[in-house]
């Protein structure tokens, strides 16, 4: 497939392009492109995690998994410190369409994983909720 004469062979179609795949990226790069590049992309995601992480800080229910030098700005794991509570938050928020909160299999807690795509407003639904549910199960 790497060879010049196999796609000189094959007139350049010796595969299918991931056609999809190429539209896509051009989707999300035009996207990205709109918000004003990769730069504010950045400043954006940045600070999607410092409002979680600042909450997750402060509060008496939820921890940080991760010391702050090694914390990822897209997937922000958590625990309650308990494993029930930890189910039965995954479950409540599940309820309330806060989806694929649980954690790795191999360490159970929570993530959430707030990629470019999540604006800023679903990071402050999920901390109002975190909030909410804190204060029923404290």
């Amino acid at each position: 497939m790497l060879r010049y004469k196999t796609h000189v062979a094959d007139r350049s179609m010796y595969n299918t392009p991931p056609t999809y795949g190429v539209y896509i990226c051009g989707l999300v790069l035009s996207w990205i492109k709109s918000l004003g590049g990769v730069q504010e992309i950045a400043k954006i995601n940045q600070k999607k995690a410092d409002l979680l992480y600042s909450y997750l800080d402060s509060s008496r229910l939820f921890s940080p998994t991760v010391s702050k030098p090694d914390r990822s700005i897209m997937n922000i794991c958590f625990v309650t410190g308990n494993q029930e509570t930890d189910h039965k938050f995954i479950a409540q928020a599940s309820s309330a369409g806060f989806v694929s909160l649980r954690g790795h299999r191999s360490v159970g807690g929570m993530r959430a994983s707030i990629y470019n795509a999540m604006p800023i407003e679903g990071v402050e639904k999920l901390i109002q909720f975190m909030s909410d549910f804190e204060k029923n199960n404290i």
